[in-house]
């Protein structure tokens, strides 16, 4: 207990103050390339703490399927609750909305999974250690990683998609998990005009359903939601842990109440404290025994 409580001290310090203790010492691998899409560069960033431990975790940089590079420092101070931990954490960028929409977008995020996956030794984590991050789209994103992951395509000429893409654990923030119709209306706000990424053919909306796609063998999955989310409603992450429930899947739903959409202050404390737990269970305790 003596322990929780310190953490979630230090989480206040490092989230919504200025940091008073000392962090694990960080390296920082800039703009690593995991593929090419219209003759530009995917990149990711890596953060690797001197007291690594082999896991690591995959933060989706996305916010309403827009994906853009963020100063080093700002990333690594988000990061550092689980870098204290020992986590790898890899910082991934995918081709951005509004020039990309959403079936454009998931596949790059497959191939860094893959890509991580293959080159996993010299990024110095387990490919069978790897977790997913990611807050509202970032949420979906990662949610869509975790339940309709496949093992790769032997015939691929390309050596990263003959790579399986499964993660051991998702972490999800307030994320929309219906993008039909019907679920649409539900959340009035997550219209095309604001949030362009969905301006794809509508029959393609099941498929990126993460809710439409649940199975027995999905990874371990924590739901983190507000109840007073006005963007995304909390109806979302209800509806997705009765999904998981019902097929079986290890999971979680944490309701924080009064929180909106983007948790801040002690919201984001809190929030942050479950994630590294959820990772450290399933990336770390559970892979040592």
């Amino acid at each position: 207990m003596a322990r929780m409580i310190m953490r979630v001290l230090l989480l206040g310090l490092l989230l919504v103050g200025p940091v008073a203790v000392h962090a694990q010492q960080v390296s920082v691998t800039p703009d690593v390339v995991y593929g090419h899409k219209y003759g530009m560069a995917l990149t990711f960033d890596v953060f690797t703490p001197v007291n690594a431990n082999g896991a690591a975790v995959l933060n989706v940089v996305s916010s309403g399927w827009r994906s853009a590079w963020r100063p080093h420092e700002l990333s690594q101070r988000r990061y550092q609750p689980l870098l204290d931990e020992g986590f790898t954490v890899f910082a991934v960028r995918h081709g951005s909305s509004p020039k990309f929409l959403i079936p454009e977008i998931v596949p790059d995020l497959r191939r860094a999974v893959r890509y991580i996956r293959l080159n996993a030794r010299q990024l110095g984590v387990y490919p069978s250690r790897l977790g997913v991050w990611g807050s509202s789209a970032g949420g979906h994103l990662s949610l869509i990683l975790g339940t309709t992951s496949d093992g790769g395509d032997p015939s691929a000429e390309d050596p990263v998609l003959r790579v399986d893409d499964r993660v051991a654990a998702i972490v999800a923030y307030y994320p929309p998990v219906d993008l039909r119709a019907p679920a649409r209306r539900d959340n009035p706000e997550i219209t095309v005009e604001r949030f362009p990424a969905l301006g794809y053919d509508l029959s393609q909306a099941p498929l990126y359903s993460p809710i439409l796609h649940v199975s027995v063998d999905d990874p371990p999955t924590l739901l983190i939601h507000g109840d007073a989310d006005g963007l995304v409603v909390v109806a979302n992450s209800h509806e997705m842990y009765a999904a998981l429930q019902v097929s079986g899947v290890e999971s979680k739903l944490l309701i924080i109440p009064g929180a909106d959409h983007g948790f801040r202050g002690t919201d984001a404390v809190l929030a942050a404290t479950a994630m590294v737990d959820w990772f450290v269970q399933y990336l770390v305790t559970r892979s040592a025994n």
